[in-house]
């Protein structure tokens, strides 16, 4: 008779999310589903307030990402009063964002993703996790605590606090950065470089004893999605789109602004996250990958010296071809996680970030806004409509985890297949299943909504523990 497993929680990521594995009657994988069950009404209820909130209102989505979230706000409110920031604005912001790769990619390496790698995938859950770390390898993980304090103190010292930063206006930043606490912040980066760089030898060290996992967990071919700079380089705040199609074959190249003529948008009825694809292409042909591995495989170099070094041995993996390897998620991640800390020490060790010039005057509004930049998951769009008087009539949001709802689905399928036997299970197996989410470290509260109706059902229990009554709405 066939069976189903459910793996709920998913552990060690942001959000709530479940995996059911389907048996056939032979105790194999027939199929598993990747459920996201949250509920965020964001695109809803912030209709009818003033654009000059959302970049307060909007990070409430995430305690994760709030800065992604923030900076793409903003970004839609300078199009909507008709503005731009000035350069050392432009600069601080960016600042602020690097910040927010260097606290979020540090904290998922070592802190979530790392006791998979360093401690095995067949580890017992209840040690499989940062405190199991300290027990093996204490000065890292204290080293990798100091990583992400350092990211948020980038954001703090900009933004007044760790998390919810108030930073950005329409047309700049509500603040500058004095001398003292730039000198102090661009002390720091090279200690903590050398730490993001011990964690990419913890990756290729563990990728070399594991080669044969590495080369056969959840590998398959998509298109991939990011920004990048005109040079075609690697870019995390302010570019271009890139689409390429799985031979690295450019399908399209385009303003962020232009966005919903390419992205479109799927549901299923099993999740509340939903699925974007490539339009021309429909669905489901159109389905690609976002995030560290989207970002690189469509970028052609990165404009950092130690970054580009590593970035050449990246391109170098798959024979000059796309990455496609899951697992190289955390590598892509680590060398994005390097770029930050140098880029974030180019910002501060140019004369502009000290500027006073901090915000350029509103125009008239024009009652449309589209704000991009690629969060820590992949790429963020947010638009808002408004009225003549710069009230909310429509939000649109698509955010990064969505864009890779299709590939985290299809990986912990392939996962699962491989790996999980109905008749002799164990933790290891399941953990693997796990894993394959985790590698694209999903921010499930940035990126659920629902279309039409939300169903709901609500049951009444007696003390006896039976149903008494149920009401449904599908």
């Amino acid at each position: 008779m066939a069976q189903k497993i459910t793996i709920s929680p998913v552990t060690r990521i942001e959000g709530h999310a479940k995996i059911t594995v389907h048996l056939d009657d032979e105790g194999k994988v027939d199929r598993s589903f990747f459920h996201v069950e949250q509920f965020r009404g964001f695109e809803k209820f912030c209709e009818g307030r003033p654009y000059y909130e959302m970049p307060q209102i909007t990070p409430r989505i995430c305690g994760i990402c709030p800065v992604s979230h923030h900076l793409a706000a903003i970004k839609a409110c300078d199009q909507i009063v008709s503005t731009t920031p000035t350069p050392t604005a432009h600069k601080l912001r960016e600042l602020m964002h690097m910040g927010q790769f260097i606290q979020s990619h540090g904290m998922h390496f070592f802190e979530l993703a790392g006791p998979d790698l360093i401690l095995g995938f067949d580890a017992e859950p209840k040690t499989c996790n940062v405190a199991g770390l300290v027990e093996v390898n204490p000065d890292l993980v204290l080293k990798a605590v100091k990583l992400r304090a350092f990211g948020q103190r980038i954001i703090s010292t900009l933004g007044g606090r760790r998390v919810h930063p108030i930073f950005g206006v329409p047309g700049g930043v509500n603040g500058s950065l004095s001398p003292s606490d730039r000198d102090h912040i661009l002390n720091e980066v090279d200690a903590h470089l050398a730490t993001a760089q011990v964690g990419l030898s913890v990756f290729k060290d563990w990728a070399e004893r594991n080669q044969g996992t590495v080369d056969t967990f959840a590998i398959f071919s998509s298109a991939y999605m990011g920004l990048v700079k005109e040079d075609g380089s690697l870019e995390l705040f302010h570019g271009r789109v890139r689409l390429v199609d799985a031979g690295g074959n450019l399908l399209k190249e385009f303003d962020p602004c232009d966005y919903l003529n390419y992205v479109g948008e799927h549901v299923e009825p099993y999740t509340y996250l939903k699925f974007p694809f490539y339009q021309a292409m429909g669905w489901p042909r159109g389905v690609y990958r976002v995030g560290p591995l989207g970002r690189l495989n469509v970028a052609t170099h990165i404009s950092t010296p130690i970054a580009q070094q590593e970035m050449q041995v990246w391109k170098s993996l798959n024979g000059g071809g796309m990455v496609e390897g899951t697992l190289y998620y955390h590598y892509a991640r680590l060398i994005e996680l390097i770029y930050a800390l140098e880029r974030a020490k180019e910002l501060l060790e140019d004369p502009d970030i000290l500027g006073r010039e901090i915000a350029n005057t509103s125009g008239p509004i024009c009652g449309l806004g589209v704000g991009c930049v690629e969060a820590p998951r992949g790429t963020l769009f947010h638009q808002y409509w408004t009225d003549q008087h710069g009230v909310m009539t429509k939000v649109n949001l698509i955010v990064a985890t969505g864009h890779n709802n299709w590939a985290m689905s299809h990986a912990i399928n392939l996962v699962a297949r491989r790996y999980v036997d109905g008749n002799k299970l164990n933790e290891g197996m399941l953990n693997r299943v796990e894993a394959a989410v985790r590698a694209y470290d999903p921010c499930l509260s940035c990126s659920t909504h629902a279309w039409g109706q939300m169903p709901i059902c609500i049951e009444l229990y007696g003390p006896d523990g039976q149903i008494r009554d149920m009401l449904r709405r599908d």
